[in-house]
């Protein structure tokens, strides 16, 4: 009988490597998108393109060590004017998530409205979003009111096309079984159709999130008091040594809430399909 050691056992990974391994992608193509871009500015001049140093530089005091100071008015930081178009976001994304789900949905379960009025849709959203700015101001006779407007008029058609598709993409099967027990058409709507549905709304919704944001930086651009897209205008009539790294700061800033509103979407779709 002969003796054998014992197996060794394999020692887990420490938590701490695991994590370094999985940021090594966004260390080394950030990196590199630094600095091409430092090196660009070096191209064209930084009069014309500010690098990155250059933007920390000019920015910092007070942009970036206080972005939520306030001066009065509409000198405020870009924390304040941030949270500034998130309230109009909110509001115009909000309205446009709860009408798009109705009218998506009798457009979906009514083939006849649906049919119809899809010439409508496709024509209405291919309207850019400035372009129903002046027909707002005419119609509410306010900046504020207007640009909320232009959220929910361009974020409004992905919720209602992809709630109607949803809708539409019910297996013929479950139809077949409700119309067997005889079910009510609330129950068929509340069984069947909400839980069928649930990820084509919430496609639509993560679509629609990334148009709002889109919409209230343009919006804000040509008339508003205070939000990210009046910070950027007013940073570029202004002029000056640092306007341009002021407004690539702002983008920089526009880009970063865009994506956490993106996952933010994206991770509450992901727990409400979960739980269908």
């Amino acid at each position: 009988m002969t003796l054998t050691a014992p197996l060794e056992r394999r020692r887990p990974r420490p938590f701490n490597s695991a994590i370094l391994k999985g940021m090594v992608p966004y260390v080394i193509c950030i990196g590199a998108f630094l600095i091409s871009w430092q090196l660009l500015s070096g191209i064209l001049g930084p009069a014309r393109l500010p690098g990155p140093i250059k933007v920390v530089v000019d920015t910092w005091d007070p942009y970036i060590s206080d972005p939520f100071y306030d001066d009065g008015g509409t000198s405020k930081g870009l924390g304040w004017q941030i949270l500034i178009s998130l309230q109009r976001v909110a509001i115009g994304y909000s309205l446009s998530g709860v009408v798009g789900i109705a009218i998506g949905g009798l457009l979906g379960l009514n083939r006849f409205i649906g049919k119809g009025f899809d010439p409508v849709i496709q024509v209405l959203r291919t309207v850019p979003p400035l372009a129903w700015f002046p027909i707002a101001l005419m119609v509410f006779q306010d900046a504020n009111t207007s640009a909320v407007f232009v959220i929910f008029i361009t974020s409004i058609w992905p919720v209602i096309i992809n709630t109607a598709v949803g809708i539409r993409q019910i297996p013929q099967d479950y139809t077949n079984v409700a119309r067997v027990l005889r079910l009510r058409k609330r129950s068929y709507i509340r069984e069947i159709v909400i839980p069928a549905t649930v990820p084509y709304v919430f496609t639509g919704l993560r679509i629609a999130v990334g148009l709002a944001w889109l919409a209230i930086v343009a919006a804000e651009m040509l008339k508003a008091d205070g939000g990210i897209g009046y910070f950027i205008w007013d940073a570029y009539n202004a002029g000056g040594d640092t306007s341009a790294s002021q407004i690539i700061l702002a983008i920089v800033y526009v880009g970063i809430v865009g994506l956490l509103l993106d996952r933010l979407v994206a991770y509450v779709g992901s727990k409400v399909s979960g739980g269908h």
